[in-house]
């Protein structure tokens, strides 16, 4: 399901409740006098809002950015309620709580407001966090499920924005394998194998600059593209971070893993397909 159920319940209650309040203590208008387009304007913006509100609720986890948001949404899901329900049916003027039920929409887009402000800050520190895992553009889907780091297309279409920009001078490319995880996945099953991959992953990125970006390929090989460094810089980049792997304690349930990886890299010059089948060819030669 796209929602959580209890969200839908409580967006339906609250319009079914404030639908069923005017009924009760409101006059049904003549048809001829309802304004149609005042009543598709007003009730289209409430649908969309309530819309918006269950999106938010059922794609984030609870905290201060997502109260805001639903919250404000909701305020804007209500108000307009409220007018469009104004249009069909007459309240009593001495009724104050339909002039405060319109005040909502007002309140509600304030609310939104500081949400969206908070919400930026929390982009902000979320970029930081991933600016090893992407570059240059942003998508969410060519992302690998175990790893959590972009795949072979999304570095395919890095290669091509850096050829495209300057060539490919200063930069390379550097591809990493697992010795033997092969052997791992079968001694130890699927899930080690995924907890190996996991643990790389994260290991790497410790150890990478905020500048360079850190993909998994295919299988157990990562790829790393490395800007403003040479072969020979790049190269010592890699046997440093093959080292810190090498460092690392890796528990499987049947005792410490003993990791290591074996590397190879090239400057991003010619077509990326091209690149990367010569880089993987030389690998596995070696």
């Amino acid at each position: 399901m796209m929602f959580a159920f209890r969200p839908v319940l409580l967006v339906a209650g609250l319009l079914c409740s404030l639908l069923l309040l005017f009924a009760a203590t409101g006059t049904v208008l003549p048809l001829a006098q309802w304004n149609w387009m005042d009543i598709a304007g007003e009730g289209g913006t409430a649908l969309l809002a309530a819309v918006w509100c269950l999106i938010v609720l059922g794609s984030r986890p609870d905290g201060r950015v997502t109260r805001l948001l639903a919250g404000g949404l909701a305020c804007i899901m209500l108000g307009s309620w409220a007018d469009c329900l104004d249009e069909a049916i007459d309240v009593d003027k001495r009724f104050l709580w339909d002039n405060a039920l319109e005040a909502l929409l007002p309140l509600g887009m304030l609310v939104l407001t500081v949400g969206l402000y908070y919400w930026r800050q929390e982009q902000a520190t979320l970029s930081d966090h991933m600016r090893k895992r992407e570059r240059l553009f942003r998508s969410h889907r060519p992302f690998d499920r175990i790893t959590q780091l972009a795949d072979a297309a999304y570095l395919r279409e890095q290669l091509r924005l850096e050829i495209r920009r300057d060539g490919g001078n200063g930069c390379v490319l550097v591809l990493f394998d697992i010795d033997g995880f092969h052997r791992i996945n079968r001694e130890h099953g699927h899930a080690e194998g995924d907890r190996v991959l996991q643990a790389v992953a994260h290991m790497l990125l410790l150890n990478l600059r905020n500048e360079d970006l850190l993909c998994r390929y295919a299988g157990d090989r990562f790829a790393v593209l490395m800007p403003g460094l040479g072969v020979e810089e790049a190269a010592d980049a890699a046997r440093h971070l093959c080292g810190m792997v090498s460092a690392m304690r890796h528990h499987a349930p049947g005792g410490p893993l003993a990791i290591t990886l074996r590397h190879g890299c090239a400057p991003t010059r010619g077509a990326p397909d091209a690149l990367l089948a010569d880089l993987c060819r030389r690998m596995d030669a070696a």
